[in-house]
């Protein structure tokens, strides 16, 4: 099944995203074929295995909208965390010269980073050195509380295509190196066009995932190229936090980012960023400038 918060008018509402007999993709509006679902992929996540039962159901209904008469928002808009998984791909950390260790990378984002299929990703005055970085992202299910990695997957409910947004220049040559604040400007955080649960996908590990900048294949790579996998990772956080429903782990970015190109490309306005990855769709996103006056950086 295909989740998705999509809007119409007035607020987001609950979506099943399903092919269309005449071809392409429609949405079944699951408040309406059922008015007791929530509104939201989270509050569904957070109903347990009632709440799975009752969507399936619904998304049997008859009646569906054309997708291109919907806009998508993020399938998890308010997601309580994000946490993300640096230098993970070891096509990646070959290309920046980096070494990777016996643990993850962790960092995280806020999530008013957060933003849906082709909403703006803005490019803020105080940074010049924004990156594209196409991610799978995994979004939590079930609260996971030191688990083991053979329970990983049952926690687990389902995938979406991200986009780690970047601002190398914070990242890489603030004073102590501000991963956190480089990814959490606005509109760093894309995700979508749905949730693809986890039981569509076979195996996680072995996908097919590429991000084109303009039409031009930027990355192209597989989610075996991870270096730490999704059920090592899910277990490693759940020893330090507990993962919640709706809570989003961006799993870390393979070869071919701006700033390893010679010379390097950054993200300018006018540029279209689309991320692609097996079985999940594509999240594609305009690149626009942050309107208003150059802030100075205190």
């Amino acid at each position: 099944m295909r989740l998705a918060t999509f809007q119409t008018t007035g607020a987001p509402r609950l979506g099943a995203i399903r092919a269309a007999a005449v071809g392409g993709w429609e949405v079944v509006d699951l408040c309406a074929a059922d008015p007791a679902l929530p509104p939201t992929v989270k509050q569904l996540l957070e109903r347990g295995a009632h709440g799975w039962a009752a969507a399936r159901r619904a998304a049997e209904a008859p009646d569906a909208l054309p997708l291109d008469q919907v806009r998508l928002l993020a399938p998890v808009f308010d997601a309580q965390k994000i946490i993300c998984v640096g230098l993970n791909y070891a096509d990646h950390a070959s290309e920046t010269g980096a070494k990777y260790g016996d643990e993850p990378v962790i960092f995280c984002k806020f999530p008013t980073a957060l933003r849906g299929p082709e909403a703006p990703v803005e490019l803020p005055p105080e940074s010049n050195q924004v990156d594209y970085e196409a991610e799978l992202v995994v979004v939590m299910g079930r609260p996971a509380r030191r688990i083991t990695r053979a329970e990983a997957r049952d926690h687990i409910a389902g995938y979406a295509c991200g986009n780690d947004v970047s601002a190398r220049d914070w990242q890489k040559h603030k004073p102590g190196k501000q991963w956190l604040l480089g990814k959490s400007f606005d509109s760093f955080a894309p995700l979508g066009p749905w949730l693809t649960t986890a039981d569509e996908i076979a195996d996680p590990g072995r996908l097919s995932i590429e991000l084109r900048l303009n039409g031009e294949v930027m990355q192209s790579s597989n989610t075996s190229q991870l270096i730490f996998p999704i059920d090592y990772l899910v277990s490693y956080l759940s020893h330090v936090c507990t993962l919640l429903p709706g809570d989003l782990i961006y799993t870390g970015t393979p070869s071919g980012v701006g700033m390893a190109r010679n010379p390097p490309v950054f993200l300018k306005p006018g540029d279209v960023t689309e991320v692609t990855i097996e079985g999940l769709g594509a999240l594609r996103n305009p690149i626009v400038q942050t309107s208003g006056a150059t802030a100075t950086t205190p």
